[in-house]
């Protein structure tokens, strides 16, 4: 078994990753993390060192050492799903879960973020709302090919682990 979390940054995939392995017994990975021990950098480090480019080639890249790994919960990064053929990736080699949460939930929630974000680093609440609608638009082609959606931001583990059996 393999889950992918996938969504938009401040959904809640890394939360809900660690919330559903410990219920489940099955280790938890949050691709960021992992491709930060991978580089030897942080992820604004990445973006700074090798633009976005460089950072969508080394998730591809642990994406495809990830999808080898059996009996885990893995956190996609926001845009994981939308590079290559990531998402074909994913469906192919485990089951995609799309947390779809309300923009304006979003915003908030990265707002009070005490994470570096390069993607969204100084917008006001009003300009990170648009931002945030601007993106989704452009990424739901992709996360709308995920198996499985869940649009409660407070939803159970026993939900979603029954949808993922």
């Amino acid at each position: 078994m393999r889950v992918y979390l996938i969504g938009y940054m401040g959904c809640g995939k890394s939360r809900t990753g660690r919330l559903l392995s410990e219920h489940m017994g099955v280790p938890f990975i949050d691709m960021d993390d992992y491709i930060e021990e991978r580089n030897c950098k942080t992820v604004p480090q990445i973006f700074a060192d090798h633009g976005e480019d460089g950072f969508r080639e080394r998730e591809r890249k642990a994406l495809e050492e990830l999808a080898e790994f059996t009996d885990v919960i893995i956190a996609t990064g926001g845009g994981a799903p939308c590079f290559f053929d990531n998402i074909d990736l994913m469906n192919k080699t485990g089951k995609t879960v799309f947390l779809n949460i309300d923009p304006a939930i979003l915003a908030d929630r990265l707002l009070k973020s005490k994470t570096e974000r390069p993607l969204i680093k100084g917008k006001s609440r009003e300009e990170l709302v648009a931002f945030i609608d601007e993106t989704l638009k452009k990424r739901k082609q992709f996360y709308s090919q995920a198996q499985y959606e869940i649009t409660e931001p407070d939803f159970g583990l026993d939900q979603l682990q029954e949808m993922i059996s």
